[in-house]
């Protein structure tokens, strides 16, 4: 059954993040959680790893429509090692009740801003 749901979750994130970019881990560490039972700090690595299939692929299809600012993605495709290596040694030494709280509150303030940004009017919202 397991193997069934993971599928699932498989395809649902893909879509998801081909149809609107948002990333891997606002999809897939919930649901590994949640529906595969997966500790916050295994379903946060788990994820990592599931991103790079999902990434390579939309970011191929999204170049051939002349979505994809080349530049910018260097430059924090380069520089976001850093931010991982450090979040990946303070999630492994906080609590995981405090791992789990971080996430929600980042998911809760993401959810905020889309919200906010999707209500605004069309003219304010370029």
């Amino acid at each position: 059954m397991s193997e069934v749901l993971a599928v699932l979750l498989a395809v649902a994130g893909g879509f998801a993040g081909g149809l609107l970019g948002i990333g891997g881990g606002i999809l897939f560490v919930p649901a590994l959680t949640v529906f595969l039972d997966f500790g916050q700090v295994d379903a946060e690595a788990t994820s990592l790893l599931m991103i790079i299939p999902v990434a390579i692929v939309g970011v191929v299809r999204q170049h051939r429509y002349g979505n994809v600012r080349l530049r910018d993605g260097a430059i924090i495709g380069l520089l976001s090692p850093l931010g991982v290596l450090i979040g990946v040694v303070a999630a492994n030494e906080l609590p995981a009740r405090a791992v789990e709280l971080l996430f929600a509150a980042l998911a809760l303030y993401m959810a905020y801003r889309l919200g906010r940004r999707a209500l605004r009017p069309a003219e304010q919202a370029r």
